[in-house]
């Protein structure tokens, strides 16, 4: 065992490919994602390298959804249907995975940075968190009892409704449901209220009221339905403006309306979190990922090759 681990990150921008042992990435590539046809081949031909040079002995896929995940979907591995123009039932699973015949694990970008932050950033070392990346879109992983959720598909709390503020009439973004969560908080969102993106929005516009408010609506819904141990805000908006989580923070007891009352202010700040480990928790999170392909014994001799080296 030569501990290894090849991972791909496929996002809607840009995909990003990387080799490493434990936290360290050895490598990195990154590609643009066009077409399925282009961005799959091109990362198909590193992976063919790769294990010709590092002979890894497993492979995780974090991709942007929504994307079958369950094995008894009859379109495992393939793109479901997406806003993303041509992806839509893209062979993702099938493509990657004959270009390197080992072990492979798929999942959801989202998912896969709750694994690294689970395993070393923010959440390290809990059982049960949920990763909400609020950007571009919203997206979130769970983890619960110490494995990522799949389901029939995998979670899409990004398209939750939530309750709006009086006499808010913003109709959202959402292409599908218009004010989701995803339609009044993300991004896309809040430059379409605000006239302005939210990097460059003051922190004292009222646009900020009605995003903060929705965000909170859907990690009180988090805390109620998951009793998370912990939950980890990362992505462009979520880190990118650090006003922005206090202000959540602040609004998320009165959304529980005293019923879950050991959650003061100290307890929601411990709970509600940024992300640690901030551009390369995906990147990492496909190393994390990978390993949930391999049995559980090969985990284990790794684990103690690793601790003899230290």
């Amino acid at each position: 065992m030569n501990g290894f681990r090849a991972g791909v990150e496929l996002g809607g921008t840009k995909t990003i490919a990387v080799i490493g042992r434990g936290q360290e990435i050895v490598e990195r590539i990154t590609f643009p994602t066009t077409t399925p046809e282009a961005t799959l081949g091109a990362v198909a031909g590193q992976l063919a390298a790769w294990h010709a040079t590092f002979r890894p002995e497993a492979l995780g896929i974090a991709s942007f959804g929504p994307i079958a995940l369950n094995a008894r979907h009859g379109a495992h591995g393939h793109m479901l249907p997406t806003p993303k123009a041509g992806w839509s039932g893209a062979d993702v699973l099938g493509i990657l995975s004959a270009a390197m015949p080992v072990p492979v694990a798929l999942h959801t970008d989202v998912t896969a940075a709750a694994l690294a932050e689970q395993r070393w950033g923010a959440a390290r070392g809990l059982s049960d968190i949920a990763y909400i990346t609020i950007g571009t879109g919203i997206g979130m992983g769970v983890i619960a009892g110490g494995q990522p959720v799949t389901g029939r598909m995998h979670p899409e709390a990004g398209h939750l409704r939530v309750r709006r503020l009086p006499g808010d009439r913003f109709a959202g973004v959402c292409s599908f449901h218009g004010d989701c969560l995803e339609g009044l908080a993300s991004g896309p969102a809040i430059a379409a209220r605000a006239g302005m993106t939210a990097d460059l929005l003051p922190e004292d516009h009222p646009a900020w009221l009605p995003v903060t408010d929705a965000l909170a609506e859907g990690i009180a819904t988090l805390m109620l339905t998951l009793s998370c141990e912990r939950i980890v805000i990362g992505g462009g908006v979520g880190l990118g403006r650090p006003h922005l989580l206090p202000l959540v923070r602040g609004r998320i007891a009165g959304k529980l309306g005293g019923y879950l009352p050991s959650l003061g202010e100290a307890e929601i700040a411990a709970l509600v979190v940024p992300a640690a480990l901030g551009g390369d928790a995906g990147p990492l999170g496909t190393l994390a990922l990978a390993d949930t392909a391999l049995p559980a014994r090969v985990l284990a001799c790794a684990e103690a090759e690793r601790q003899a080296v230290r």
